[in-house]
């Protein structure tokens, strides 16, 4: 931790002595990033202790492209004392277009030993595709990472938070044995999940704008229609390897809270007239049209009572019995988003007497 193989802004960023080892810290205990000069990363072992002295995120980005807008990204949430057991202390997710995808990636989070005051010792073991992560107990990885979701596969690293950084070192000759290519994928032979879609938009959504479809009138007045009609053109999209499809990765994100809504459009063929459970997971907004008519609508606004699991997108999000008529079946859904990751993923809870596009 020597100022010159840095990059960073002196007017926050001090170097000083910390435990009798050099450190780095925020001046006057705020936030901050450091960049390592001429030390581009692509596989090995990066270890560091960091210090908690505030609250936020800190941690790790590597990896980095050169405009700063993709990388892998470590963290630990440091809000105060928690137990080994609370799943979202340390988060592993993708940095794609500038926006993170923390709640498209619910399943790399995990709870570990943090200790409030001292060192937290953190070793990063990296190899092509797979990481493992180690806090404090250099004996088991509290995280392994079978594909790293980032769309580089070098560039530089920094660190970031309201903490104090020191013993940081790079050995790019020990992955420890870890596989390059990527590892299990417990969903790739699971044939329940949409993985095939085609998509239309994207489109501004100001809030306050609520999506018009056709209702049950008796005046015939309620006819309007935000749903696309048959000048709509339509793009293929496929899920990706958790069966998520991910619009962030496709369409990046938007600045000061912009909310945007596409449409997604699949179809089921069914042998005869049956009720179907799917379960849907979705960011942020969903609707879900089965032949032309609204099944379900909801929110997973993150930070509000009625968030699912926290605000992330995940298959437990939400369960829906969805009506199937005798031969094909269009499911349609609008998707709207404004915070961080946009995604959706769905599965049928099983497929008897259905079969999905392909």
């Amino acid at each position: 931790m020597d100022p010159r193989y840095w990059e960073f802004d002196s007017s926050k960023v001090v170097f000083f002595t910390n435990r009798s080892v050099k450190a780095v810290r925020g001046k006057n205990k705020t936030n901050y990033q450091i960049f390592l000069k001429d030390q581009p990363f692509t596989d090995g072992t990066i270890e560091f202790d960091v210090e908690l002295i505030g609250m936020g995120f800190p941690g790790i980005n590597f990896r980095m492209s050169a405009d700063r807008k993709n990388s892998e990204n470590f963290y630990i949430r440091s809000f105060g004392p928690v137990s080994p057991e609370e799943r979202s202390t340390l988060q592993y997710a993708p940095i794609v277009n500038g926006l993170s995808m923390w709640d498209l990636a619910d399943e790399y989070q995990t709870g570990a030993i943090i200790y409030q005051e001292g060192w937290n010792h953190v070793k990063l073991v990296v190899s092509g595709r797979q990481m493992k992560v180690y806090v404090n107990d250099m004996k088991a990885p509290v995280l392994h990472i079978p594909h790293l979701e980032a769309n580089t596969n070098t560039g530089t690293i920094s660190l970031t938070g309201n903490v104090i950084y020191a013993n940081f070192k790079i050995d790019p000759a020990r992955p420890e044995g870890l596989p390059a290519e990527s590892g299990f994928n417990p969903v790739a032979a699971d044939t329940r999940y949409l993985r095939n879609w085609q998509v239309h938009g994207v489109i501004d959504f100001p809030f306050g704008k609520d999506l018009v479809f056709p209702l049950p009138s008796m005046y015939g007045t309620l006819t309007k229609s935000d749903i696309p009609d048959s000048t709509a053109q339509w793009v293929t999209i496929q899920a990706d390897r958790k069966a998520m499809v991910n619009l962030s990765a496709r369409y990046a994100g938007v600045e000061k809270d912009g909310r945007r809504l596409a449409w997604l459009k699949t179809t089921i063929d069914s042998d005869r007239v049956q009720q179907k459970t799917l379960n849907l997971g979705f960011s942020d907004e969903v609707w879900l049209f089965v032949n032309g008519q609204i099944v379900y609508v909801d929110k997973n606004y993150f930070g509000t009572p009625n968030a699912k699991q926290k605000g992330r997108c995940t298959i437990e999000n939400a369960t829906v019995s969805v009506p199937l008529k005798q031969g094909r079946n269009e499911l349609l859904v609008g998707l709207a988003n404004y915070f961080y990751g946009w995604g959706l993923i769905a599965r049928f809870a099983d497929l008897d007497g259905i079969r999905l596009a392909r």
